[in-house]
């Protein structure tokens, strides 16, 4: 006689009513789990939040305090600086309309780059090529009737109520994009070929645009901005000779090509000796240095600038660290240099304990950028530069400027938050097994 069926064991019947029962009937056969769970729920929407505000290392409040530090010193400087020009443009209304309109322009970054490090690093892989695809459309625009002619360089777009400068946008997808295919390559770099394309035509199609709306500053910036790409990137020095040789022969021949850079490079080689220039091409430099010199060692206190009362053309952009020498002295000017390379020394410490090698090309890309950046700026002011046109990044006067570099710094924020997250694959449906009869 066969056995009657045994009864299935009781930890299916577990597991069924687990998968497929109702909440009342699994809290009533596991009253313990249910009331753990429901005691786990607010503790995870803990946990949740304070992810949401945590960072992942110390360098993400180095450089955020260091930059929101920069930015108000920036307000500051902007609000002392342009106030005799801003009250004689307003028709001797106001001192305020730079500085206004700089704070609007910090009041649009500075959220913008918080939204921008909760980014996560796989979105700039995925989006690289778009990101410096569009960039390259606005730069094309300033050859379009869109376009302006700024201090002698075609470089700007007029939108009406506000111009932009595309190529600060530029710089930050170029970043981005080296990031993105120097880590793909990672494995090929020592093949030249591989270096070569696509790393090649599209540098120079970014840095060409660049080049024919004379721009001679953002076209420095730009190279050092790959320079710093590559050189994190580990691609061997011999593959960097041919390019520095290169760019040895074709900046002089950039920097010549125009009459108004020429005449400025060839009064700063002659150190502005020549009377005549001095109410000329040298009024600037001269009296930059000038009203450095007069700052002394604490300066002459903040807002009672003379170079200000305009003897000093730009000194709200270009020409912001001078006033800030003059006002500030030489040990506002050295704290300003610090803060820099506070930012410095907080990339490369990302750098470092980073394995992702596309974020390390990207940290290194905005560290040469901005760092870079500060420096050819301070050396204008000093004199061991011709004047170029290059904003002190977070603190001159300039919207495009100011707002990209601090999407840029999010960018770099958002990898302290996710280091290395990965992209999210496609959700693949799992094959149901049916039981064995």
């Amino acid at each position: 006689m066969a056995p009657a069926p045994s009864s299935p064991p009781r930890r299916r019947l577990t597991d069924l009513a687990r998968r497929g029962g109702r909440p009342a009937d699994r809290a009533r056969e596991h009253p313990l789990e249910s009331d753990a769970d429901e005691a786990d729920r607010p503790a995870a929407a803990v946990v949740a939040v304070k992810r949401l505000f945590a960072a992942e290392t110390g360098s993400f409040f180095v450089i955020l305090g260091t930059t929101l530090f920069l930015v108000v010193l920036g307000l500051v400087m902007v609000l002392s600086s342009s106030s005799v020009e801003a009250f004689i443009a307003s028709g001797q209304t106001s001192f305020f309309g730079s500085f206004v309109r700089q704070g609007i322009y910090a009041a649009i970054g500075i959220p913008l780059m918080l939204i921008v490090s909760r980014v996560p690093v796989w979105f700039w892989k995925r989006w690289s090529w778009h990101i410096l695809g569009a960039t390259l459309v606005l730069q094309l625009l300033v050859f379009t009737p869109l376009g302006i002619e700024v201090g002698g360089n075609r470089n700007w777009i007029d939108l009406g109520s506000f111009t932009a400068q595309p190529s600060e946008a530029v710089k930050l997808a170029l970043a981005i994009w080296l990031g993105m295919i120097l880590a793909v390559k990672r494995d090929l770099l020592d093949d030249w070929r591989h270096l070569a394309i696509p790393l090649v035509p599209v540098v120079l199609v970014a840095v060409g645009l660049v080049v024919a709306g004379g721009d001679l500053g953002t076209t420095m910036v730009m190279l050092l901005l790959v320079f710093g790409a590559v050189w994190f990137a580990g691609i061997k020095l011999r593959y960097l000779m041919i390019p520095i040789a290169l760019l040895a022969v074709v900046i002089p021949l950039i920097a010549f090509g125009s009459v108004s850079r020429n005449d400025r490079i060839a009064a700063w080689m002659a150190g502005c000796t020549d009377d005549s220039a001095y109410q000329g091409i040298c009024w600037q430099s001269l009296h930059g240095t000038w009203a450095l010199a007069s700052g002394g060692l604490f300066g002459v206190g903040l807002g009672n600038s003379k170079a200000k009362w305009s003897w000093l053309p730009e000194a709200d952009n270009d020409f912001i660290f001078a006033v800030l020498g003059e006002e500030l002295g030489l040990i506002g000017g050295v704290v300003v240099l610090a803060l820099f390379v506070v930012l410095a020394i907080a990339f490369i410490k990302i750098i470092r304990k980073t394995g992702d090698p596309f974020v390390r090309v990207v940290t290194g890309a905005v560290a040469a950028w901005i760092v870079g950046q500060a420096l050819i700026n301070v050396a204008v002011v000093l004199g061991l530069l011709p004047v170029l046109g290059v904003p002190l990044p977070l603190i001159s006067a300039g919207g495009s400027a100011l707002i990209v570099t601090l999407v840029a710094i999010g960018v770099v924020l958002s990898f302290t938050r996710h280091p290395e997250e990965p992209a999210p694959r496609p959700r693949v449906a799992r094959q149901r097994v049916g039981s064995l009869r």
